[in-house]
């Protein structure tokens, strides 16, 4: 099981080349849950995770991890702690499946600690988890879309921290391995307590699996809290300008959303 840890920000300012994206944003990431950060395009989803997972370094404000503003610790320290699966990752040119994957390993080694036989072990859990085992020595460069998604998560499994960042890890996934990845994520969650954090487009599956809703607006959160709790019409409707229904899923019983729109199938006329 992992350890407990506060990963908090406070005051948050961040922003790109003097135009300010998120201003003023708390957030409190609930220890040893799944959290999902949604939004409408340009709400700031990325770049909040961007500065939680110090890529980015705040205009004000800090971000802190257990205490320690995060940008004053040694990267070795939070990379021990916190990992990133970022949105358009790339690999080195020519790198085989199992040498990105087992880069995940490298914070974990020093001067005085090498590769390991417990090493060796955490890439083949994370290439098992992702089923990419069978590529393993394949170039990254030869996959398709959706083949190096899973291996750039399984690099992120890899990495075996107490907390796990992902700006959206279903992008170029087809729907069975959507949902492949997320109940991997979910499973890590329940049975090893890693602390998920994630960025996703698909408002009903992040309301399948996240404990904690984030909902963000113009660069601020809007609402948080459980799904149940956030996911209603007119929340929907303020954060994306969608006219819907919200309905309990039939196999969750999460939070369903439903779009009205303007057109359907039943209401076409034969000419």
């Amino acid at each position: 099981m992992t350890t407990p840890h506060e990963l908090r920000a406070q005051g948050l300012r961040l922003g790109y080349d003097g135009r300010t994206v998120i201003d003023d944003l708390d957030l409190l990431v609930p220890d040893g849950k799944v959290t999902v950060i949604v939004g409408a395009n340009a709400s700031g989803k990325s770049t909040l995770l961007r500065g939680i997972a110090r890529l980015m370094k705040p205009q004000a404000g800090a971000v802190t991890l257990d205490g320690r503003d995060i940008h004053s610790m040694p990267s070795s320290a939070v990379a021990r702690l916190l990992g990133l699966l970022p949105q358009q990752p790339v690999a080195p040119d020519g790198i085989t499946v199992a040498d990105l994957v087992g880069r995940g390993r490298h914070p974990h080694q020093s001067w005085f600690r090498q590769w390991t036989t417990t090493d060796e072990a955490a890439v083949a859990r994370a290439l098992e988890a992702t089923s990419t085992t069978e590529l393993a020595d394949r170039r990254v460069d030869e996959l398709s879309g959706g083949q190096r998604q899973r291996v750039w998560i399984a690099m992120a499994l890899a990495q075996e921290t107490d907390i796990l960042l992902l700006d959206e890890p279903t992008t170029f996934l087809d729907v069975a391995h959507q949902i492949e990845v997320l109940d991997l994520l979910a499973a890590l969650n329940h049975e090893r307590g890693t602390t998920v954090v994630m960025v996703l487009h698909d408002l009903n599956l992040a309301a399948r699996y996240a404990d904690h809703l984030v909902v963000m607006v113009s660069g601020g959160i809007a609402t948080s809290g459980p799904p149940e709790a956030v996911i209603t019409p007119e929340v929907v409707t303020a954060a994306f300008g969608l006219d819907c229904l919200v309905v309990a899923d039939p196999v969750s019983g999460s939070p369903l959303v439903v779009p009205k729109g303007r057109f359907h199938r039943g209401d076409r006329v034969a000419s």
